[in-house]
């Protein structure tokens, strides 16, 4: 890389002027306030407002990201789905402490969850499963994810060759595949603000109830 290139880089900066975040704003606790936040990113039209990266941590410590979309949440949890045979499966089996984060930059906001992670019952599985579209319910027989596949054209030939299986009838719910609840024990509400002195309040759960504190940017 190119020490010029490194310099444009380095001088890539906007001011962040959508407004602040004050303790008035605050609920008392913190999912009242996310769903406001979600609400207000699919208003705004944001693209998948609700992604959501998740970080796990593998057997050595070294911890790993990726996008999934949340697909239920309610005033103690999260929940997304996922191949149990996944990077993120296995590395969850082993340690199931995770961190989930919604970027919703053109909000200049970020929420980031912490918490423990829980697969769930077989029966809210096939429930979801049989709510996705029907070419998704194949899809998830034909991919076994993260696993190493030689060219495109195998995973073509792998849905198509489920496709037909499949064709008549409901599609089975794969053993497979499953999802997780996140019980969340802390979260991050971050609000950009003019001169990089954002707004950051955490919510710290205390047995039943949440405290609050204001964090510097």
């Amino acid at each position: 890389m190119s020490e010029h290139n490194d310099t444009h880089i380095a001088e890539l900066r906007r001011e962040y002027m959508r407004g602040g975040l004050r303790r008035k704003d605050l609920t008392e606790e913190p999912m009242a306030l996310f769903e406001l936040w979600l609400k207000q990113a699919c208003n705004a039209g944001l693209s998948d407002p609700t992604a959501m990266c998740v970080a796990t941590v593998d057997e050595h410590g070294q911890p790993y990201q990726r996008i999934v979309l949340l697909k239920h949440f309610d005033s103690r949890s999260l929940v997304f789905y996922t191949n149990l045979g996944s990077r993120k499966a296995k590395q969850l089996a082993q340690n199931n402490r995770i961190s989930l984060h919604f970027p919703w930059y053109p909000l200049e906001r970020q929420v980031s969850f912490l918490g423990k992670a829980e697969r769930l019952s077989p029966l809210e599985v096939v429930k979801y499963f049989h709510s996705r579209p029907r070419d998704s319910q194949i899809a998830a027989w034909a991919s076994e994810q993260s696993s190493r596949i030689s060219a495109r054209s195998m995973l073509e030939g792998k849905f198509l060759e489920m496709k037909q299986k499949f064709q008549n009838g409901e599609v089975p719910l794969p053993s497979f595949w499953g999802g997780f609840r996140v019980e969340f024990d802390s979260v991050e509400f971050w609000q950009g603000g003019a001169n990089r002195l954002h707004d950051r309040f955490l919510y710290l759960r205390e047995g039943d109830e949440w405290r609050i504190d204001r964090l510097a940017p």
